[in-house]
C-alpha cells in the first residue's frame, strides 16, 4: 500500500468516513485528483492535492468568500491542509457540459444555462467590490507571463524550434502595450476558469444558488470582462449562433456598465490573451506528458485569437503574429512532437 493511499485512508477515518467506497471522479490539468466517496448512502468528494505540488488554502479561502456572497461553492466537510486533502460537499454530476450533451435534458436549454451563469457574473461583479473580497492582483506582469506560455510550450511544437530571445521580447512588449486595455475599469473577483465544465445545476436551490461553482482556487482580483469571455468564448465548445451577442446584451442590461465600448475592448483583449495562454497550456500537456486529447481545440483557440486581436485593436500583437507565426503554423502539432528538456514545465504562480 502506498504512503499516499494510507494517508487518504487515515484522513477519511478521522473524518468519520472509514470503510467508504472511493472511486475516481475526475482529474484536471493540474496535479489535483478528485474521488467520489460513498458510505451508507451518503456521498462526498475527496480532493487529493499533493502538497509538494498544490496548495489547498486558496480553495478554502475563495470557497468561503463565495459562500459568504450567497453562491453555491462546495461546503468543506473535513480538511487536512498540510496533507493536501479536503472532503467536499458532493454537487452530483449535472455539470453544464453534461446537460448540454444529454438529449433527455429538457428543463435547461443552452440559452437558459448561459443566462444563469451570466446573471451570476453580473451579480458577483456588482456585489463583490461592495461587500469586500480578497484575492491576489491579476496585474500586467501576470497577464504577460500567461501570454508568454504560448511561446514556451506551443510555438516550438509547430515552429520546430525555440523562439529566440529577441523575438520573444518583442512578443512580450506587444502584450505589455496591451495591459492598459486588459486592465481597464474597477477590479472584481475573477474566478478564472468560469466555463461549462466547472458550472453545475443544483436542484432544490433557488435563484443564483442553483448554479454550483467548481475549480475557483486560482481566483484573482481583476477585470470583470475576464470571466465573461471565459464563459462565452469557450476553448472546448462552440456556442449557438448569436448566443454570445445575446449574453453580452444580457450582462450589459444587468450591470449598466458606464463605458461599454471600453468594456468590450477589454473583453476581446482578454479573450485573445486567454486563448493564447490556453494554446500554451495545451502545448504543455502534449510537449511534456504526451497528452494530445486537448489538441482538437487548437483551431477554435486560433479563431478566437484572430477575431479578438482585431476587435480589441491589439495592433502590436497582430503584427507580431503575422510576422512570426503566420497561418501556416497556427495548427495542431504532430502528435509525436515533444518539448526539449531545456524548457521547464513549471507554471509560475
Amino acid at each position: 500500500m502506498s504512503d499516499r493511499k494510507t494517508e487518504i485512508e487515515t484522513f477519511l477515518e478521522n473524518a468519520g468516513w472509514n470503510g467508504a467506497e472511493v472511486t475516481l471522479l475526475a482529474k484536471d490539468a493540474s496535479y489535483r485528483v478528485y474521488h467520489r466517496v460513498v458510505r451508507d448512502g451518503a456521498r462526498a468528494v475527496l480532493m487529493d492535492a499533493p502538497p509538494a505540488l498544490e496548495d489547498v488554502r486558496p480553495f478554502l479561502d475563495i470557497a468561503g468568500q463565495l459562500r459568504r456572497f450567497g453562491y453555491s461553492a462546495p461546503a468543506i466537510l473535513a480538511e487536512d491542509v498540510p496533507a493536501g486533502l479536503l472532503l467536499l460537499e458532493d454537487f452530483g454530476d449535472r455539470t453544464f457540459t453534461r446537460i448540454l450533451a444529454d438529449p433527455g435534458e429538457r428543463d435547461w436549454s443552452e440559452e437558459a444555462l448561459y443566462a444563469i451563469a451570466v446573471d451570476l457574473l453580473a451579480d458577483l461583479h456588482e456585489r463583490a467590490p461592495q461587500i469586500g473580497f480578497a484575492a491576489p492582483p491579476y496585474d500586467g506582469g501576470r497577464l504577460v507571463e500567461e501570454a508568454d506560455r504560448m511561446l514556451r510550450w506551443y510555438a516550438p511544437l509547430t515552429l520546430g524550434d525555440v523562439v529566440s530571445e529577441d523575438v520573444a521580447e518583442a512578443y512580450r512588449g506587444a502584450w505589455r502595450d496591451a495591459v492598459p486595455v486588459m486592465t481597464h475599469g474597477a477590479d472584481t473577483l475573477v474566478l478564472r476558469d468560469f466555463h461549462v465544465d466547472n458550472l453545475m445545476i443544483l436542484e432544490g436551490r433557488e435563484g443564483l444558488a442553483r448554479c454550483g461553482l467548481l475549480d475557483f482556487q486560482d481566483a484573482l482580483s481583476g477585470s470583470p470582462a475576464y470571466d465573461l469571455v471565459s464563459l462565452l468564448q469557450d476553448a472546448r465548445r462552440d456556442l449557438a449562433p448569436g448566443l454570445e451577442a445575446a449574453m453580452l446584451a444580457r450582462y450589459r442590461e444587468r450591470r449598466k456598465v458606464a463605458d461599454w465600448d471600453a468594456f468590450l475592448r477589454a473583453y476581446h483583449a482578454l479573450g485573445a490573451q486567454r486563448a493564447i495562454k490556453i494554446l500554451g497550456q495545451f502545448g504543455r500537456q502534449q510537449g511534456f506528458f504526451g497528452r494530445t486529447s486537448y489538441m482538437v481545440h487548437i483551431p477554435r483557440c486560433w479563431a478566437h485569437i484572430e477575431a479578438d486581436v482585431d476587435r480589441a485593436g491589439l495592433d502590436g500583437v497582430a503584427a507580431w503574429l503575422d510576422r512570426e507565426m503566420p497561418p501556416s503554423v497556427r495548427r495542431i502539432p504532430e502528435p509525436d512532437r515533444r518539448l526539449p528538456s531545456s524548457i521547464s514545465p513549471e507554471i509560475k504562480r
